[in-house]
């Protein structure tokens, strides 16, 4: 039988947590994001950004950065809006969101930065 990896993650330790199922997967670089938003766009879902205090992921709603971009294809464009999220508060985690109109619901969702706890 294969060795099952046990992820140390606690909430007294806000830096072990664990959010949606690429944070058990070695970090996204750029490409992998950019990947990410192409699928999303590709999808026809709408993109986008919300932010959070890291010690709030687990147990409270998320800010939203600006609107959903409704209709937005420009792959850069998203990606910019998180980063300028990003900039504005550097010690949240920013994560990407992709709404499906149809299935009214999120097709995606990936903590893209993770902030530094206070």
């Amino acid at each position: 039988m294969s060795e099952v990896q046990d992820y140390k993650s606690s909430l007294s330790d806000v830096s072990s947590r664990k959010f949606e199922t690429f944070s058990y997967l070695p970090e996204m670089d750029a490409a992998g994001i950019r990947k990410q938003v192409e699928y999303i766009v590709s999808k026809g879902w709408n993109p986008a950004v919300e932010h959070t205090e890291p010690e709030n992921a687990m147990d409270h709603y998320w800010y939203m950065w600006k609107l959903p971009m409704f209709g937005e294809t420009d792959v850069d464009r998203i990606l910019s809006e998180a980063d300028a999220c990003h900039k504005a508060h550097p010690n949240n985690h920013v994560r990407l969101v992709g709404y499906d109109n149809y299935a009214q619901s999120k097709g995606a969702e990936m903590v893209i930065y993770r902030g530094n706890p206070v």
